[in-house]
């Protein structure tokens, strides 16, 4: 079948008609089954009130340094630019993102085992978990181009076929992030509501989509009704911070026009107990690189 299977209850439907819809969330954002990690319980609270928390110094600058270096080394590469994982800038050329990165760099396979991170997830979801998407995003001075607002579960359920939202993202900023370098967005207690969107998903929409996403995003009605009923924060702060967030989270950032980029590594873990099943609003699944397929857990 090219969708998901009957016996699959599609409790988030989108992308089924002209007309956009609000959804009340049914899940959990922070799910029981795991009770001690690196999350305080006012870390959990947060999370759960508002879609996500934040982390002011998961890395050391001399992490960060490590880091930025392993980021120049990959950019620089030659076949990793012709890789079809690379997707570069529309306009520009330069490299916009860098995905399944801790598969190609030790370096990040070791940071998604790393207990500060792995089981600050594991706290989050509730259970054992695994990379569903991984890449280190490149925003450049001048030319950086931003997200539109967007939810990621939209897609993931969409075109990725998770089920639930019983995911969660985390970024880890490589650059100090400002109000003006294109920090991103968010806005808390969205998270709760399901922009079921408008339109249908085309072949292959990954292959634009990762460079600017046109399909599966609100309209500017939903974007103003949520934006007036929970407010915007964004997220800022020196190399080394992180900010956790749910799988629903509204968010978005613009475009960077500043001398500073605005690099991060992002890695989405999904739970053990929330594994793809088919896509529920396109043909096939995208490719494994750009949303995994291996469930099975991360071990350290």
């Amino acid at each position: 079948m090219t969708v998901a299977d009957v016996t699959t209850q599609d409790r988030y439907p989108t992308r089924r008609g002209t007309e956009s819809a609000f959804i009340e969330r049914t899940d959990p954002v922070v799910w029981p089954g795991v009770r001690s990690g690196p999350a305080s319980a006012e870390d959990l609270a947060a999370h759960d009130a508002k879609g996500f928390h934040t982390v002011p110094d998961l890395l050391s600058p001399a992490e960060v340094q490590e880091y930025w270096q392993e980021l120049d080394r990959l950019t620089r590469d030659p076949e990793v630019r012709a890789d079809e994982r690379t997707v570069v800038e529309k306009d520009s050329g330069q490299v916009r993102s860098l995905f399944e990165v801790h598969r190609t760099s030790e370096l990040i396979a070791g940071l998604v085992r790393d207990p500060r991170v792995l089981d600050r997830a594991r706290q989050i979801l509730g259970s054992d978990v695994y990379v569903h998407q991984s890449r280190i995003n490149y925003m450049p001075g001048f030319k950086g181009s931003g997200f539109y607002w967007h939810s990621d579960f939209e897609t993931w359920h969409a075109e990725d076929g998770l089920p639930a939202p019983r995911a969660v993202s985390m970024s880890v900023a490589l650059t100090d992030n400002y109000p003006f370098n294109g920090g991103l967005m968010v806005m808390p207690g969205a998270q709760r509501t399901y922009v079921s969107c408008a339109g249908r998903t085309p072949g292959d929409n990954y292959k634009s989509s990762l460079k600017e996403q046109k399909v599966g995003v609100p309209g500017e009605d939903d974007i103003t009704r949520l934006g007036y009923e929970h407010g915007i924060e964004q997220f800022t702060g020196p190399a080394g911070s992180a900010l956790w967030f749910d799988s629903n989270t509204m968010h978005g950032s613009g475009n960077n026009i500043t001398p500073f980029p605005r690099s991060n590594i992002f890695i989405v873990f999904n739970s053990v107990h929330n594994a793809p099943v088919a896509p529920f609003a396109a043909e096939r699944p995208r490719p494994g690189f750009v949303a995994a397929r291996d469930t099975a857990p991360i071990t350290r």
